[in-house]
């Protein structure tokens, strides 16, 4: 009654069809996962760039600063005083560095990795 030629075939292509998805599912998931890797790299690659050229701006104006400086204080103080103002800067930067750098960086990825 229940075990006729034609259930056996459409049982046969159900089991083909969902084997079919899976299959899609998994090469989906692949490919959802490497735009998102690609783009973590591109962020990665952007910020690494925009520090790097950050870098020379702030080394260049270390220099013009110290430079204008030195006719005042004299050269070894006016190295001094920029010194202890990137201290400050640093010190300031370690205390804050949860609102400054964690939290951005926990969102972004959250967001990138949790979207559909």
């Amino acid at each position: 009654m229940f075990s006729n030629d034609k259930n056996i075939d459409t049982i046969g292509r159900l089991v083909e069809e969902l084997t079919r998805y899976l299959n899609l599912q998994k090469e989906y998931y692949k490919l959802d996962l490497i735009v998102k890797v690609v783009t973590l790299l591109k962020v990665a690659a952007i910020v690494m760039a925009a520090i790097l050229i950050f870098m020379f701006v702030v080394i260049f104006l270390s220099c013009a600063i110290a430079y204008a400086l030195s006719s005042l204080v004299g050269p070894a103080w006016a190295f001094c005083i920029l010194a202890a103002f990137y201290f400050i800067i640093f010190i300031l930067f370690v205390a804050f560095r949860k609102s400054l750098i964690e939290r951005p960086l926990v969102r972004f990825l959250a967001s990138l990795f949790l979207e559909k």
